[in-house]
């Protein structure tokens, strides 16, 4: 069972014929939803972008060949000069030493040049301390190809993915543009993947550093039909 083991380490290639529909960023009865098969368990697209880097404030290259080996976060925003984005951005970029403590590589990317990217960071005050790599995809090809391109207005979705040193996107969330993301909550997440990739327990329900894991690896004759036995409702939601 898939819930019981962690991801494999060989996986399929992404496919690269998606089904691609106009969407809106907020559905209704009159507007078609674009059907695109989910990128979990998949390798991560493959993509070469100009960027502006924040901290050494250049104009550089960024491609998907430097994250192998790496655990990832590749995050899609909407847009430059919004409103959600730059709290998003700032929140990321204040967690981005802890991020570097885990050995997280983070990469902001829109469908903005990188040249607007570095505008919008001399600009907006929430910026002013910016040390992340944003990556700028004007033809809209590398946000297409994760699924989160909004074709109607050019614009990426607010998607993020988690990929882990064998490329394998393992978690994968989408956001329509008006409500902005939790770091914590994604800090969380790479944590519980890490312990997960690393020891080969699984996590339940809301769990983090110091709560207890499911050692399925060892003892899973134990825990099948008795999870319960092991960790009990009060724990999960402590």
């Amino acid at each position: 069972m898939a819930c019981n083991k962690p991801v494999q380490k060989q996986m399929k290639k992404v496919e690269t014929d998606r089904m691609s529909e106009n969407v809106n960023p907020i559905m209704n009865s009159n507007q078609k939803e674009e059907r695109m098969s989910s990128l979990v368990l998949k390798e991560m697209p493959e993509f070469k972008l100009e960027a502006y880097n924040a901290e050494t404030g250049k104009f550089v290259t960024v491609s998907s060949e430097q994250y192998k080996g790496k655990w990832a976060i590749i995050c899609f925003y909407p847009a430059d000069f919004t409103f959600v984005c730059p709290t998003e951005i700032a929140a990321m970029n204040a967690k981005l030493d802890e991020f570097r403590k885990m050995g997280v590589e983070v990469l902001a990317i829109s469908t903005d040049t990188q040249f607007s990217h570095k505008r919008f960071v001399e600009t907006e005050p929430l910026l002013k301390d910016l040390r992340m790599t944003i990556a700028a995809d004007p033809t809209g090809q590398v946000t297409r190809s994760f699924g989160v391109y909004i074709e109607d207005e050019g614009v990426a979705l607010r998607g993020r993915f988690i990929v882990n040193p064998d490329g394998i996107i393992v978690t994968e969330e989408t956001m329509a543009p008006s409500v902005g993301r939790n770091v914590h909550e994604l800090i969380r997440q790479v944590q519980a993947w890490q312990h997960a990739y690393k020891t080969g327990e699984v996590c339940p329900a809301n769990w983090r550093e110091g709560k207890k894991t499911l050692p399925v690896n060892t003892e899973i004759e134990k825990l099948t039909g008795r999870v319960g036995d092991y960790v009990t409702i009060e724990e999960i939601l402590s």
